[in-house]
C-alpha cells in the first residue's frame, strides 16, 4: 500500500502552487540562451536590488556561520519607527507568505473558515485546505474585492478574512471608505488580513495601519520582494496589534529570516532613490501596455500594481507560444481565468520585446 494512503487526504488532493517558470529551466528545455530570455511572470523588480542592499549582503556574508538575530531586532525596530508602531507590532517572515502561513497555523482548524475574494492570491485557498478549514470564496465584480459581500459572509466559524490590496492577479484596489465600512462590521472573533505586497506602488494608498494603531484584530502584510527587489532573499513582515502579533510570534520558527536578508532589507528600506526609480519604470511600463492594448482592441484590467492582466482568448496556449520564443508571461487558468494572462512590468526593452512576441503569436492561436 502506498504511503499516500496514510497521508492527510486533503493534502494529497491539493494542487501544488506553481510559480513563474524560471529562466534557467526555460533555457535548458528550449535550448535558448538564458541572456535572451525575458521573464515577465512573477512580478519581480526589473531593476534588481538597490546597490546599498547588495553591499549590505556582501558585508554580511563573512558572518553567515553565525545564526541570525532570531528576533530581528534592528530590522523590526527600523520598521516600527518607519510605520509609527512599536517593536511589539512587527513580525518578520520568510517572505510575507510565511506570515500567511503563521496566521493559518494560529487561527485555522477543521471547524474554522477563511474568506477571500474569487480571484485573489491562490495561496489563501492552498493554506485553508492545508489546515483542513473551509474556504469561502466571495465573487468580485469587475475584479474588485466586494468587501461588503465578504463582511456579509462572516459566520461564527470565520477566523480569517484576506483582503489583497492591491490584488494579485487583477491589480485592482479597494478604497478607504469601503475598508472602513468593512472594519465597522468586523466581529471580535475574526482577524482581517490586509495583504499589501504591492503597497509601495500606490500613489494614494488606503491607511490600514490606523486599524493596527487602534488595537483592532488585523494584520497588515508587507514585503521586500517587489518594489525593493529582494524576492530571492524571502523577507517580509506583518504589522499587527500586540494581541495578534504575540500569537504569531509563538508559531514562528526560530531564526526564520536569515542574516543576509535582514541586512539587505534594512539597507533597501532607506534607499528611496532606488524605490523611486522602480516606481518611475513601473508607471512608464503600465502606460506602455495600456496604450498598446487599447490600440489592439485587447481587454485589460487597469492596474495599480507592477503587472497587468490582459484577455487574449487562450491563455495557456499563448503562454506556451510565447515561451518558445523566450518570453515568459503567466497563464491564469489556475485563477479560473483561462482567457487571460498576467504580464509583469519589465524594463522598456523587455516590455517592447514582450509586445513584439505577443503580436507574433496571438494571431496564430
Amino acid at each position: 500500500m502506498s504511503i499516500q494512503n496514510f497521508a492527510n487526504q486533503f493534502v494529497c488532493d491539493l494542487v501544488a502552487y506553481e510559480p513563474g517558470k524560471p529562466i534557467e529551466e526555460t533555457a535548458r528545455e528550449l535550448g535558448l540562451d538564458p541572456e535572451s530570455i525575458v521573464k515577465l511572470a512573477s512580478n519581480e523588480n526589473p531593476l534588481g536590488p538597490a546597490p546599498s542592499a547588495i553591499e549590505a549582503m556582501k558585508n554580511e556574508s563573512s558572518g553567515v556561520h553565525i545564526y541570525p538575530d532570531g528576533g530581528g531586532y534592528k530590522l523590526r525596530s527600523a520598521l516600527a519607527e518607519k510605520h509609527g508602531l512599536g517593536l511589539e507590532n512587527v513580525v518578520l517572515g520568510n517572505g510575507s507568505n510565511e506570515i500567511i502561513e503563521l496566521l493559518c497555523h494560529c487561527f485555522l482548524n477543521r471547524d474554522a473558515e477563511l474568506i477571500a475574494a474569487e480571484h485573489a492570491f491562490v495561496v489563501y485557498k492552498l493554506m485553508a485546505t492545508l489546515f483542513g478549514a473551509k474556504y469561502v470564496e466571495v465573487t468580485d465584480p469587475d475584479f474588485i474585492h466586494d468587501v461588503d459581500g465578504m463582511a456579509d459572509a462572516i459566520t461564527e466559524n470565520t477566523r480569517l478574512v484576506f483582503i489583497a490590496n492591491p490584488n494579485n492577479p487583477t491589480g485592482t484596489l479597494v478604497g478607504q471608505e469601503a475598508l472602513d465600512r468593512f472594519m465597522d462590521k468586523l466581529p471580535d472573533h475574526v482577524v482581517a488580513v490586509f495583504d499589501e505586497a504591492y503597497y509601495e506602488f500606490l500613489e494614494d494608498a488606503p491607511d490600514t495601519l490606523k486599524y493596527v494603531k487602534e488595537g483592532r484584530n488585523v494584520c497588515v502584510l508587507r514585503t521586500f520582494s517587489k518594489a525593493y527587489g529582494l524576492a530571492g532573499l524571502r523577507i517580509g513582515y506583518g504589522l499587527a496589534a500586540p494581541q495578534v502579533a504575540s500569537i504569531l510570534q509563538k508559531a514562528r520558527q526560530p531564526f526564520n529570516t536569515n542574516s543576509m536578508a535582514q541586512a539587505a532589507a534594512l539597507a533597501a528600506m532607506t534607499d528611496q532613490e532606488h524605490v523611486q526609480n522602480t516606481l518611475d519604470t513601473n508607471n512608464a511600463g503600465l502606460r506602455f501596455y495600456e496604450k498598446a492594448f487599447d490600440e489592439r482592441g485587447l481587454e485589460y484590467v487597469p492596474s495599480v500594481a507592477n503587472f497587468i492582466l490582459v484577455k487574449v482568448g487562450k491563455g495557456d496556449e499563448l503562454f506556451k507560444a510565447m515561451l518558445k520564443k523566450g518570453v515568459i508571461v503567466r497563464a491564469m487558468s489556475g485563477y479560473k481565468l483561462p482567457e487571460w494572462v498576467r504580464i509583469s512590468i519589465g524594463t522598456q526593452q523587455e516590455n517592447e520585446r514582450c509586445l513584439e512576441v505577443l503580436d507574433e503569436v496571438l494571431p496564430t492561436l
